[in-house]
């Protein structure tokens, strides 16, 4: 009976103990990851070498490791990585997450880098978190690198090799042979005319650089020609010039003053118009008139002398038969 009693003394007291030491394991593991965050990566692609425990890096020094890998189940597309980074490390506004290799061992870690300096840190906003933390935590945004990149595009690489190689199947036909053999031979025989005619092609050649040296000449001798006549007008025209526009000037002050004075004299001239040409009118009337009575004055002292002016004319004389 008391032997029955310390067994179970004992086991009770191993119970507490246990239970002890699970309280100082969580409570350790709690103090440990207090000074953790946690953050949520979505990946499109494959995450082939990671698992639980995979480094986190950030510009390649390690903070942190992967706690969770998951697919998302709104979007089977997508993959879930739960990571847990050092308090200290700035998870900033521009921040973004790849996968990359490490060496030929076939692991990955995630890689962080290009956080802006002065931007603000990555957390889920105070209206509408779940919209931006499906999960609770900030997420991280990502983009392709490294091996990650070159496993993704893998599938088109090989789409469009396989589409390369159909085209050039198509192209090397046995008539596209025979005729890229025809081509090389025309070649050959265009090679071949080319050698033979090496002494003309050099003789056109010694022909063309001649050409072109009397060209440079000609171009000289036209540069020679455009200074001389540039010196012809600054020294012969451009005086003439000088003395035509002196001369254009001097009429059109004259015209100038001509204008002046005929508007100065064309009051007089509608006065001479309206009064005085009539009156010269009328005196040619009167000398007219007094013209006419002079010649037949005239007339009378022609024919009876001078005494006809003061008496009457006289008859001529009767005489009878």
């Amino acid at each position: 009976m008391e032997t029955r009693s310390n067994h179970v003394l004992v086991g009770a007291v191993v119970l507490i103990l246990l239970a002890l030491l699970a309280l100082f394991t969580v409570w350790i593991a709690r103090l440990g990851g207090a000074d953790e965050k946690e953050y949520d990566i979505f990946f499109r692609q494959s995450v082939e070498g990671l698992a639980r425990g995979s480094a986190v890096t950030f510009a390649g020094v390690p903070i942190g490791q992967v706690e969770e890998i998951a697919l998302w189940r709104p979007d089977p597309q997508y993959v879930r990585v739960r990571v847990r980074v050092n308090d200290e490390t700035p998870i900033l506004q521009g921040t973004t997450a790849s996968i990359s290799g490490v060496g030929f061992t076939g692991v990955s870690q995630i890689t962080l880098d290009g956080a802006r300096r002065g931007a603000p840190p990555i957390v889920c906003p105070e209206e509408n978190p779940q919209r931006v933390c499906p999960y609770g935590v900030p997420v991280i945004p990502t983009r392709p690198g490294g091996v990650a990149a070159i496993l993704n595009s893998a599938p088109q690489l090989l789409e469009r090799l396989s589409t390369l190689t159909d085209r050039l199947t198509g192209l090397l036909t046995d008539r596209n042979q025979a005729s890229v053999a025809g081509i090389l031979e025309n070649t050959d025989r265009l090679t071949d005319a080319l050698a033979d005619r090496g002494p003309e092609i050099a003789e056109t050649l010694a022909q063309t650089r001649l050409a072109v040296r009397q060209a440079g000449d000609a171009a000289q001798q036209v540069g020679e020609l455009a200074d001389t006549a540039d010196r012809v007008l600054a020294n012969d025209v451009q005086p003439t010039i000088a003395n035509l526009n002196r001369t254009i000037n001097s009429a059109q002050r004259s015209a100038d003053a001509l204008g002046e004075a005929i508007g100065d004299a064309r009051p007089g001239l509608q006065a001479f118009s309206k009064q005085t040409i009539p009156e010269v009118g009328l005196l040619v009337r009167d000398l007219r008139r007094t013209s006419e009575a002079f010649a037949q004055i005239a007339e009378r002292v022609e024919q009876g002398g001078a005494g006809s002016l003061v008496g009457q004319q006289k008859l001529p004389d009767y005489k009878g038969k």
